[in-house]
């Protein structure tokens, strides 16, 4: 469900919470910023990419000569999924969440402050 620029999807002890571009097709995302957020307080944060996106980025680097001319992509907290789509993101996190590897994956970014 939307709520203002978040798109969030509650699950059974967590919620998986979406920052997509303005305007952009839930169907369509394919670069998105988002986090788990666990009943118990903890939170985890990464920002999730298609494999097309990963060519992309490659691709320009190709054209910058970053990355050692476009050779290698890595970011900290991401995940390469295959397909576009929040639905199918969604599939890939609860899968995480499942089996404990999204604290292999994502981010620990603790408990929400008070200023929070």
């Amino acid at each position: 469900m939307w709520d203002g620029a978040f798109y969030r999807v509650r699950r059974d002890g967590y919620e998986i919470c979406f920052v997509p571009d303005a305007g952009a097709s839930l169907d369509k995302i394919d670069d998105v910023d988002m986090w788990v957020l666990f009943d118990s307080g903890a939170r985890w944060s990464g920002t999730i990419y298609t494999l097309d996106v990963v060519r992309r980025n490659m691709e320009r680097g190709r054209q910058t000569g970053e990355c050692l001319d476009g050779r290698y992509f890595y970011v900290w907290d991401g995940l390469i999924v295959r397909d576009p789509g929040i639905d199918g993101m969604v599939v890939v996190v609860d899968d995480l969440v499942r089996s404990g590897d999204y604290t292999a994956v994502f981010r620990d970014v603790g408990p929400e402050g008070p200023d929070e």
